[in-house]
């Protein structure tokens, strides 16, 4: 199967990346954009560990947002959609993504066993709950299985995506002793960032997979 898109990837935390290597056409964007989406994470950060009922700074405090990676994806038109994907289908595997797209349509989500289009609102961000995010919430929140499909517009599409992911690698990950009892046992086992990141780049895109290898 054929993927069908060009991919710019920029590391911006916790150590930028080398400004002169991000390209000129964007650069001021990108650094704004980092800025933007850490203060957006923070705020993001504080309303989830409230929604779990745990402090307002608990997954703060777990450096959650701390370490930042930008995906530019560009689509462009695709002849033959129905013989190539943009992005296959995969839950992302940090603990939040903060997604910005252009207008031209090709996201989806799975509900159930039928795949639903996310239509772009204008002005309107995307935030995806990532795996790391379910794992600590112990089920509570659910990290979703999407996809891209290959582009049949005439006009490109595009998509900046923001990983938001721990920088302490060595720090052991699990559920939130907090929402753990004797009615809701742990769901998954303990494991650090490092084993679950080799995990991933080993298993590749592929659905919910990755976060079923370390349920407990």
């Amino acid at each position: 199967m054929i993927i069908c898109r060009d991919t710019l990837q920029i590391r911006l935390g916790p150590q930028l990346a080398d400004v002169e290597e991000i390209p000129e056409v964007c650069r001021n964007e990108v650094l704004e954009w980092n800025q933007q989406v850490k203060r957006l994470g923070s705020i993001l950060l504080g309303l989830f560990s409230e929604g779990l009922g745990l402090s307002p700074g608990k997954l703060q405090e777990l450096t959650c947002v701390d370490t930042r990676m930008m995906s530019g994806h560009y689509y462009p038109y695709c002849p033959q959609p129905d013989l190539t994907v943009g992005l296959t289908s995969h839950a992302d595997p940090g603990v939040i993504t903060v997604l910005l797209q252009n207008q031209v349509g090709g996201l989806q989500v799975k509900h159930g066993d039928e795949w639903v289009d996310v239509t772009p609102v204008p002005g309107a961000l995307v935030v995806n709950i990532g795996d790391i995010l379910q794992i600590m919430s112990n089920d509570e929140y659910k990290s979703v299985d999407h996809r891209v499909l290959a582009n049949p517009s005439q006009e490109p599409r595009v998509s900046i995506a923001v990983f938001c992911n721990p920088s302490n690698h060595e720090k052991e990950f699990g559920p939130f002793p907090e929402l753990v009892s004797s009615d809701k046992p742990a769901a998954y086992r303990q494991f650090t960032f490092d084993e679950y990141m080799r995990r991933f780049f080993t298993k590749g895109l592929d659905g919910k997979s990755l976060i079923n290898y370390f349920r407990a």
